[in-house]
């Protein structure tokens, strides 16, 4: 499935000759590390970003929810990424569902500021619609790695 359209740099499979250097998107040689080829990490990356905005939006005196969602959203990510790395199914597994676990503390949070107004519906909307996904696509990550 393509990211993004091309032109480079991208992750999509494009005739760009750069592509097959790696020069086009600053990787050695093109090689991928294992979370890279993952449209969930992509996906969770782009969550990450969106939870930065909400939190950039954040009144003062709201640091515990600042703080919270920051490390809820990037564990989604590094979850990910170490899961994806691992060899053993045991251990990808596990990694995938404690991703799985901040993905839905995340999803919480949304709501957590939206019910206390300091988030307006088409965010929460837009951040539950990827929390959705990023869900689903963990859970089917897991359920791969059981026996």
């Amino acid at each position: 499935m393509l990211r993004h359209p091309c032109p480079c740099p991208c992750p999509c499979p494009c005739p760009c000759p750069k592509k097959a250097t790696g020069e086009a998107d600053g990787r050695l040689g093109g090689m991928d590390l294992d979370h890279e080829r993952l449209d969930v990490y992509h996906l969770a990356l782009d969550f990450l970003v969106l939870a930065s905005e909400i939190i950039e939006g954040l009144p003062r005196g709201r640091s515990h929810l600042s703080d919270q969602f920051s490390r809820a959203s990037l564990s989604i990510v590094l979850n990910l990424a170490e899961g994806a790395g691992k060899h053993s199914k045991p251990d990808k597994r596990r990694y995938y569902v404690t991703a799985r676990g901040s993905a839905t503390e995340s999803a919480a949070l949304l709501d957590v500021c939206c019910r206390l107004k300091l988030l307006e519906e088409s965010g929460h909307r837009t951040g539950k619609a990827m929390i959705v996904r990023i869900v689903s696509m963990l859970i089917k990550l897991a359920q791969s790695c059981e026996d």
